[in-house]
């Protein structure tokens, strides 16, 4: 298995959070491994490898881990970024196609169950000193639902449920779980405002934390974490 160098796999590497989380791991002396639709094998290089993968599909995660660790590495840290939504109507959001619930419950928490997963089993064969830490990419709709957004709300509270679980469940073998949640100063959501760079900076400082902090990681561009209880 190659690299000495931590790994960070990130799952769902678009160009904002993916991109900038990339960039803050990367400047620490991270390889990085960047799974998403459009990624381009050819572009992989030393230090970073492209994994085409739809994560409307559980099995792309088990191949990302699978490539990871062939070409760079166990990851030490997980980013699952990966998000699918479809608009419902307000006043009758039963009225989703079942269709469309069900592939963007899988996007937004089968496949980062399987994630998750996956993580463990590459941590527990980490040494001690490695970060161990898997983040999940998540919004104000665990706490507060959105009426248009019914599939978006119902898949990160279920991972929210996730996270919050393994937190506490791992916490004393020095594995990390968080959900990070970007917010305006005033507690309301960042939504389609959500800064990129700021996502870096809070990821790479969970990652580097000792022990487990508050899994669900509100917090503010410029301030850091935040909470909004």
């Amino acid at each position: 298995m190659p690299a000495t160098s931590p790994v960070i796999l990130i799952l769902g590497a678009g160009p904002n959070v993916g991109s900038h989380v990339a960039k803050a791991f990367a400047s620490k002396g991270y390889k990085v491994a960047l799974a998403a639709r459009k990624a381009k094998e050819a572009d992989n290089t030393s230090d970073q490898v492209n994994i085409p993968s739809d994560l409307s599909d559980p099995n792309s995660v088990l191949n990302a881990f699978s490539k990871v660790k062939a070409l760079l590495g166990l990851p030490s840290v997980v980013v699952y970024n990966a998000g699918a939504v479809t608009m419902n109507d307000a006043k009758n959001p039963l009225s989703l196609p079942l269709a469309d619930f069900t592939r963007d419950f899988i996007v937004n928490t089968t496949s980062a169950f399987v994630a998750a997963q996956q993580a463990v089993l590459a941590f527990e064969q980490l040494p001690e000193s490695a970060s161990k830490t898997f983040i999940y990419t998540g919004n104000i709709t665990n706490v507060v639902p959105l009426a248009p957004l019914l599939d978006l709300g119902v898949g990160k509270s279920a991972t929210a449920h996730i996270i919050q679980s393994a937190a506490a469940a791992y916490k004393d073998r020095g594995f990390k779980f968080y959900y990070g949640d970007e917010r305006k100063a005033d507690g309301s959501a960042a939504f389609m405002d959500i800064d990129g760079d700021a996502h870096g900076k809070m990821y790479l400082e969970l990652a580097e934390g000792k022990e487990q902090g508050p899994w669900q990681q509100t917090f503010v561009k410029n301030v850091g974490y935040k909470n909004f209880a």
